[in-house]
């Protein structure tokens, strides 16, 4: 089991910047699927950033191309997403998730493991 602790969610303007963190409860090297997720009010949740690290493939939504960057850092044990120019639309909760299954996974079934989500908010 692989709990997920996300975190750097808050209140930030127009324009602004925040980065999240998705912290493993043990190693991630076994971990081969990270997904983003976010929920709005009255939405589903949906994901805009997958990615498989056994193979290095990234995908982006449209609505967060160029504007979001996923990284990670194996010695902490922890996710980032870097959000840029954020939007009022940008906000959510926000989820990371993950698997040890191999490729992409572009839905919720695609993922085992998830945080208990964190709240972005964007002012206008």
């Amino acid at each position: 089991q692989v709990q997920l602790v996300e975190s750097g969610g808050g209140l930030v303007q127009a324009g602004g910047s925040l980065r999240l963190s998705c912290a493993a409860s043990r190693s991630i090297l076994r971990i081969n699927r990270m997904g983003w997720f976010r929920q709005a009010p009255g939405e589903e949740r949906e994901v805009f950033a997958a990615i498989s690290w056994s193979d290095y493939s990234k995908r982006y939504a449209n609505s967060v191309k160029g504007r979001f960057t996923v990284s990670r850092d194996n010695t902490k044990n922890t996710v980032y997403l870097q959000m840029n120019s954020l939007k009022p639309e940008d906000t959510a909760v926000y989820y990371c998730a993950a698997d040890t299954s191999m490729g992409v996974g572009e839905s919720i079934g695609d993922y085992g493991y998830w945080g208990q989500g964190t709240q972005v908010t964007v002012s206008s």
